[in-house]
This record gives C-alpha cells, structure tokens and sequence, in this order.
C-alpha cells in the first residue's frame, strides 16, 4: 500500500505540503457520560487515519478518499454550512468550516485521505477522520493551535456541521493519549491526566471483537439517549447528571425510563473511578468485574447493546475472559475483553464458535495497544 504522501501524489500530481495521522480509540470505560459532564477513560490505538494536503488558493476544498476512490469531492468554502455537505465528505468539510468560523484563514486545499481504521464500529473513526483533517489543514493555514484547540475545533465539526451531537472524548483521545496510558478525561471541567495502561506488561491483553454490525448515529437512538439525559438533569434541577452522585437522587424521577438512564450515568462514573484507582494501583486484572458491570448497565439502564454484542460479552466471559463490555455509543460495532495472554486464542475461538449460527456473520478481532495520539507525517506548526 502506498505512503499516504504517494497516495496525494497519486490523486493530485505533486507531493503534499504536510501530512498527519490521528488514531481510532478503545473506550476502557466511561459511557455516554461524556455529554453528561462525566468521566471518561479512553485510549488510542494503533490503527489510524491519515490526511496529507497542499494548500490551494481558490477557495475550493478537494477530497479524495482511498476508501471511497469514485468519490472525489470539490466544495466551495463559501458554501460551506451546515448541511450542505453529506456523507463522509461532511467531516472533513465540517473542519473547513469551523476553522474559518473560529477566524483562521482558510483559502482552501486539496486533501487526500487514507484509513486501516473499520469505519462504523465503535473505534471513533469519525473523530480520527476530523482530528487528522483538522491538524493538516491548521497546518496547511499557518494557524497555530494546541491539541486541545484541535480537539474542540474536530468537535464543533461533527457537533455543529455534520449534526452529531456527541461529546469531546473522542477527540480528545485522538489528540491527547499518550503510548501505554489511558486518557482520564473530566468532560465537565476538560481536565486530563494519563493513567498507565500496560496490559502486556502483566501477560494480559485487550482484545477488540467486531461482532460486524454497523451503526449510524446521526440516526435517531443516539440523540434520543442524550435528550433523555438532559430531560432528567431538567427534572432534578442540575445543570448536568454528573451533578448527580448518589442513586437516591432515582426517587425523584417519576418516570422509570429517566430513572433508568440517570442510574447509568451515576454508576458508570463511579466505575471510572474506581478503574483509575485500580490502574494507578498497578491492578488492571481486578478491573475486569467493572468492565463486565458497565456493559451490564449499558445494556439494561441505558439499553444501548445489541444482541451480537451479549451474546460476544457472554461467551467471551465463559471462555476465561476477566471482564468484557461493549465499547463506543452503541447500537452495533465492538466489544472489548479484557483477557489473559493465555486465552485469547481460546477466547477467540469460542467467540467465533458462537457466531457459527444462521444470520450472524463472522466476528473479527483485534489485539491492541494503548498508543500516541495525533502526530505529524509531515513537519507541524502546533505546539
């Protein structure tokens, strides 16, 4: 496979000015308490998406796409708005348009893409597709912005333009993480720390199953959860439900369903917590019961699972798994398990042995690392 700089070369006829990668990221845990004002405890990994560009000075913004190659697309900057664009050029259209309406200089540029990151699973490749497009082109723009700056500009992207109202973990783990950490990341206050996460290092390892099924949550379910949420905090008279730290605050909730989400949320930071405190402990195997509790809760409090995704949470955990749960919003995509280095391959089988059924396709799997965030391919002007 070529270079994503002899790919731009291919698209484009010239070399690119500069080049970045951002990654995908795993979830530890930390559940949609992101846009609640919770804790979250993602951590990057090493399959990513890269962006190589040149600047232009007509004001339009090419895109091509290795994984979309009868696709290419040419937007004027002046029609960027919300809206305008659909599809996967919205994303890094969205980029365009919020660093021109945050006041960089924008004249336009030609961009080539290029990912090893499965797309709709639950690994934030939208986010890696924003963070990456937003570092080449603040590069490409002369602006000078930190990671944070980055991070909340990729925001806006897919909040304001592409209409998916998330939160900032995503972001924030494709341009924060460091190798062999988890980001601990307060949404409420965008405070960070690095907690260390070396499962190798103890003979365990993460192994991430793509149980195939593919979400898309600019769809209904995902905005539904969150309107639910802010109906809650409405109700109990919080600004957020991270304000809300015991479940006795459920009695006054009427409504079963609320009570249900708000119980998620309140336990789920709760788990963070106590992962962190295990991590700094140096006892990543202990935090396996925690995972396992958290898919319980997404499951029947926040009933953002799906079958393929029990039924992998089951049968990885009969198989000697630690501990296991979906990760990402929900609705499709992957679980993560927490597993001795010893079973992964018996985990693994069991899991595959467990799809081998009429109408479910074949799972697949990855072993991955905490790894860096962001990072140029070519030069940088962040600092």
């Amino acid at each position: 496979m070529a270079t994503i700089s002899g790919w731009f070369s291919q698209c484009y006829g010239r070399h690119p000015d500069a080049a970045w990668r951002a990654p995908g990221r795993v979830n530890l845990i930390g559940e949609h308490t992101d846009y609640n004002g919770g804790l979250v405890l993602p951590f990057a990994i090493g399959q990513t998406v890269r962006v190589a560009g040149a600047a232009r000075p007509d004001g339009v913004l090419e895109l091509a796409s290795r994984q979309a190659p009868n696709d290419r697309v040419a937007i004027s900057l002046d029609a960027l708005e919300p809206g305008a664009v659909t599809g996967w050029a919205a994303y890094p259209a969205g980029v365009a348009w919020a660093l021109a309406e945050a006041g960089h200089q924008v004249q336009g540029a030609s961009l080539a893409i290029d990912s090893d990151l499965p797309q709709g699973a639950g690994l934030a490749s939208s986010a890696a597709l924003e963070c990456a497009v937003a570092a080449c082109s603040a590069d490409l723009a002369g602006a000078r912005l930190t990671r944070p700056e980055l991070a909340a500009l990729a925001w806006r992207a897919e909040n304001d333009f592409v209409g998916m109202p998330c939160g900032i973990m995503d972001q924030s783990a494709a341009m924060l993480c460091q190798a062999g950490h988890a980001l601990l990341l307060d949404c409420r206050t965008g405070e960070s720390a690095d907690v260390p996460l070396d499962p190798a290092g103890i003979g365990l390892q993460v192994l991430v199953i793509d149980t195939g099924v593919r979400h898309q949550l600019t769809g209904g379910e995902y905005a539904s959860r969150r309107a639910e949420c802010e109906q809650a905090a409405d109700r109990l008279g919080v600004p957020s439900l991270r304000e809300v730290t015991s479940e006795a605050a459920l009695a006054g909730l009427a409504d079963p369903v609320l009570a249900r989400r708000v119980r998620h949320v309140v336990t789920e930071n709760a788990r963070v917590e106590d992962t962190v405190a295990l991590l700094r402990a140096g006892r990543l195997a202990e935090c396996g019961p925690l995972l396992t509790r958290s898919h319980e809760s997404l499951r029947d409090d926040f009933e953002v699972s799906w079958p393929e995704a029990d039924l992998v949470v089951g049968t990885a955990l009969a198989a000697g798994a630690l501990g296991a749960r979906m990760t990402g919003a929900g609705f499709g995509g992957c679980v993560l398990a927490l597993v001795p280095k010893d079973h992964a391959a018996a985990v693994a089988d069991a899991v595959s042995a467990g799809f081998a059924r009429p109408g479910l396709a074949a799972p697949s799997f990855l072993e991955v690392t905490p790894a860096r965030g962001a990072s140029p391919v070519i030069k940088a002007r962040i600092r």
